[in-house]
């Protein structure tokens, strides 16, 4: 076994004498190609193998971290003024709860109708027409228009203007008209509507109802 290991070492030694014996007898520019070809063969294996994976790799990471930079940029922006809108939003909402309190419900209407009528009375004004008109259907409220025909002095009127405009409940006094009542010296007839309002949810689409109950049949 030795003498076959000593023999094998003896035969790599004398390749390896022979090549540097070739290389010896090479010129200088020879050599100077094969250094030069043997550094750009472990340099490109190296760029290939090594260096350019692992410089995608980088480039990947920069570009995510880019997105991630603008993704928190855009949140903390949001963040900024995400107190605003929830002060906007409380203060809508404060004056949506005003206004639904200022509209009043079916069971509250005949006690406004009251509240408006018994408001004439007190200013002295005499009723000639107190009478409900139609209703007007809006998106998400109704009008209700009262038709009222009265008699009385300037003053009188003006106070009826001024009771109903304290009202605990939104009532818009318009299309009037005045003349002078030939019945009574001083006296004006005046003609008027009285609008209220009334919430009212907004219903499902008919539409699509239809079209399930066709699906079903």
């Amino acid at each position: 076994m030795a003498d076959k290991k000593e023999s094998s070492a003896g035969k790599l030694r004398g390749q390896m004498d022979r090549i540097f014996a070739g290389i010896g007898k090479l010129t200088k520019i020879q050599r100077l190609l094969i250094c030069v070809g043997a550094i750009l063969l472990i340099g490109g294996g190296y760029y290939y193998f090594i260096f350019a994976p692992r410089w995608e790799n980088l480039n990947a990471a920069r570009e995510e971290l880019t997105r991630q930079e603008d993704r928190l940029a855009t949140f903390k922006a949001k963040a900024r003024v995400l107190p605003k809108f929830e002060k906007q939003m409380a203060e809508a909402r404060e004056r949506f709860n005003v206004a639904m309190k200022a509209l009043p419900d079916k069971k509250e209407l005949p006690a406004l109708l009251t509240s408006i009528s018994e408001a004439g009375m007190r200013a002295g004004l005499e009723f000639r027409l107190f009478e409900p008109a139609t209703v007007v259907n809006k998106e998400f409220y109704k009008e209700i228009p009262i038709s009222m025909d009265v008699s009385g002095a300037y003053h009188q009127i003006a106070d009826f203007f001024f009771q109903v405009a304290n009202l605990n409940r939104i009532v818009n006094v318009q299309n009037i008209s005045m003349k002078k009542d030939g019945k009574e010296t001083g006296a004006v007839q005046m003609k008027c509507s009285a609008v209220t309002y009334m919430f009212t949810e907004p219903k499902a689409d008919s539409g699509k109802k239809s079209k399930r109950k066709k699906k079903r049949g």
